[in-house]
């Protein structure tokens, strides 16, 4: 029931976030309930596709969104098929007493013509389950690896933690793992990827900041700075705090992060405060300086810009969902004016690096050929192993693109 009530939110244009229960939820239902959320938003367009040919006529969205989340439940959990259809029928008795009868009939049609209605679901939208507008985006951007990427969105996400090397090195974070009983394998100079996901609670030293929970392709963004002892460091959009605090395991530098998000920006300090560090923390528009700047200017400058998210939907499907094509032209347009207004805080020979989660052209290279023909001091640096800075997301990463602009 709860997990219909996620979906029918963010259907109706609420984020899978907000909709979730809160923490005062019971742990063990919260947990099922997110599952099934996840999974019904990973599938959605064939999930809409199958409930499309399984309806005679529309129904009202919260029972729509129910019989979503069970026909996920159907095809995650075939041998609970009994138990599905039972849990989904009372759900609706609750929800609208007079669908029960509907409820059955479409589950228990789905069980016996599974086959027969798959085959039926053959647009792209159903077979991918994503909008149309996003397949075709991803299908120009990227003609080889298109499929790829868009399946690699709904994987599940793994979970990578970042070992703070000012503790300790990944190989003796390992044995602590293994000490514990946890399986992990080194992927990067700071990555480790666990077999499974656990709770934070359940990792040896978090809390006593040894370890932080960090996507592979996230850790790349703090080595690419290049940050120097000393240094006047900016991250400018930094909540809520994961990628300054990768910058001060690296250098010992004096750090301002930024965030226009109050409630966010407290996380800043918590997660700063954990891994024992501290920083200049302000709440203000990055696109603002007047707001925020002491004049003096930085010698590196973090911009990781708000975009669609394209790169991260793995862990946030609901965004494939809640994003639409024109968003896109208005987040450029945001990009393009915190890069100009970031660019006069950049002191000369320093160094900008601009940073997405997307993987669409327009908010990445796009967006950073359209800065360069409008700033004559800036030049772009050349990235080892990241082909023009797109780092496309696959089963052990997310979907990032980085570029790093010098001012001469």
């Amino acid at each position: 029931m709860a997990a219909g009530e996620a979906v029918a939110q963010v259907r109706a244009g609420r984020s899978l976030a907000d909709a979730l229960p809160g923490p005062g939820a019971d742990a063990s239902i919260g947990a099922a309930v997110r599952d099934l959320a996840y999974g019904t938003l990973r599938n959605l367009g064939l999930l809409d596709a199958l409930l499309a040919e399984l309806l005679h006529k529309p129904v009202k969205p919260a029972l729509h969104a129910l019989l979503l989340c069970a026909l996920y439940q159907l095809r995650a959990r075939p041998r609970a098929a009994h138990t599905t259809v039972d849990q989904a029928v009372r759900a609706v008795s609750r929800l609208e007493p007079a669908a029960k009868g509907l409820c059955n009939a479409v589950l228990r049609n789905y069980l016996r013509e599974a086959d027969a209605l798959l085959a039926r679901c053959s647009a792209d939208s159903a077979l991918y389950s994503y909008p149309q507008w996003w397949i075709d985006r991803v299908r120009d951007a990227w003609p080889q690896q298109w499929e790829s990427v868009l399946n690699a969105g709904n994987l599940h996400p793994p979970m990578t933690l970042r070992v703070n090397r000012r503790r300790l090195t990944p190989d003796q974070y390992l044995a602590k793992l293994g000490a514990a009983g946890i399986a992990g394998e080194r992927i990067g100079a700071q990555a480790i990827l666990l077999e499974r996901a656990l709770p934070i609670e359940s990792l040896p030293g978090f809390a006593a900041g040894e370890v932080s929970v960090q996507d592979a392709g996230a850790q790349l963004a703090a080595p690419l700075l290049d940050v120097q002892p000393g240094m006047r460091v900016l991250d400018a959009c930094a909540a809520p705090g994961g990628k300054s605090g990768h910058i001060l395991e690296l250098a010992d530098c004096a750090l301002t992060a930024l965030d226009n998000d109050p409630a966010r920006v407290l996380r800043i300090g918590d997660n700063l405060a954990r891994l024992g560090y501290c920083a200049r923390i302000v709440c203000a528009d990055c696109a603002s300086p007047s707001a925020w700047s002491d004049g003096a200017p930085f010698e590196r400058i973090l911009l990781d810009a708000p975009c669609t998210a394209s790169g991260v939907v793995k862990r946030h499907p609901d965004v494939k969902w809640l994003r639409r094509e024109s968003d896109l032209a208005r987040l450029a347009a945001t990009q393009g004016r915190m890069l100009d207004a970031l660019w006069q805080q950049l002191a000369p020979d320093g160094k900008l690096l601009y940073a997405t989660c997307s993987v669409f052209p327009q908010e990445n290279a796009e967006a950073i050929a359209s800065f360069l023909a409008r700033n004559r001091t800036a030049r772009r640096l050349p990235l080892a192993g990241l082909d023009e800075g797109q780092l496309l997301p696959d089963a052990q990463h997310d979907g990032f693109f980085y570029a790093l602009l010098e001012k001469h």
